[in-house]
């Protein structure tokens, strides 16, 4: 009883706290020089934050640039559990029958394997339910089909954990976390921007 408690009270307050019914037009995402970037060299400090899905993603395909790789050698990383599920999610739908299959399943392997737990950030019931209301009213307001809701779901749930404990999340994903900050109106986020490797 204590815990469907907690959880109707979270979600009362997510529901005070966003008030999704205020929320009628539709948002348009801010121009890239109205957001924070990676900082220029040189780096004062060592910076702590929570790389976004496609962080991971185009570190192995090789789009990162050197700048952006820097500049993660020199932060101290923190993991979102949604992020590792997205990229488990990846190798359990990847065809187990193509060439690189087992290179990449042995990549993502032990990158997570190599992650300490006291790194990992898990959602509170809080937090889901809160990005599920900002999920819900961007999906409105936006026109969001099906498969979008998902994708917003999980990026809410990475913007909103890392906020929780005071960090910004890096992405190149401007299009959601842009979108999801002018909602939740807390947290911050750092994009990049990725190279194509065969240019």
């Amino acid at each position: 009883m204590a815990a469907t408690t907690t959880l109707t009270s979270d979600f009362a307050q997510a529901l005070r706290r966003l008030k999704p019914e205020r929320r009628r037009e539709r948002l348009r995402h801010r121009p890239p020089s109205d957001l924070r970037t990676v900082p220029t060299r040189p780096w004062s400090g060592r910076i702590a934050l929570v790389p976004d899905t496609n962080v991971y993603i185009n570190a192995a395909a090789g789009r990162l640039p050197a700048e952006i790789r820097d500049f993660l050698d020199r932060c101290l990383l923190f993991h979102c559990s949604v992020c590792l599920a997205e990229l488990a999610v990846g190798i359990g739908s990847r065809p187990p029958d193509s060439p690189d299959w087992h290179r990449v399943r042995d990549h993502y392997r032990d990158v997570i394997d190599s992650i300490p737990d006291n790194r990992i950030l898990t959602p509170t019931n809080g937090t889901w339910n809160e990005a599920g209301v900002i999920t819900g009213t961007l999906a409105r307001i936006q026109g969001l089909q099906p498969q979008q809701r998902k994708d917003l779901l999980n990026d809410a749930l990475i913007h909103l954990t890392a906020a929780r404990v005071g960090l910004p999340v890096l992405t190149s994903n401007r299009g959601d976390f842009d979108l999801i900050q002018q909602i939740a109106a807390c947290g911050e986020f750092i994009l990049y921007d990725t190279v194509n490797p065969g240019a």
